[in-house]
């Protein structure tokens, strides 16, 4: 699903810190502090994840899986193309 390195670099991407994750996905801090601490894929009730995981793709972050297509293949974090402004 998501691992714990691909957490931290979505963050990095979307420039939040742990408290902000935590706010904009619902869960409390330490949680996002121990999906972030765990070796490998995250672990934890699915709910949570999925909160994290759509808080990271509100904040503009596309999470890349093991077998999803990309250009060197493995997993990864990449921002999302923004939508040219109508306005403009």
């Amino acid at each position: 699903m998501i691992t714990a390195a691909q957490m931290r670099a979505a963050r990095a991407l979307a420039g939040i810190d742990q408290r902000m994750l935590a706010e904009r996905a619902g869960v409390s801090l330490p949680t996002i502090q121990r999906m972030e601490a765990s070796d490998g894929v995250v672990r934890g009730v699915v709910d949570t994840l999925m909160k994290v995981i759509q808080a990271l793709d509100e904040a503009g972050v596309e999470l890349i899986g093991e077998n999803q297509t990309s250009e060197r293949g493995g997993r990864g974090v990449r921002l999302k193309p923004v939508a040219p402004n109508p306005q403009s």
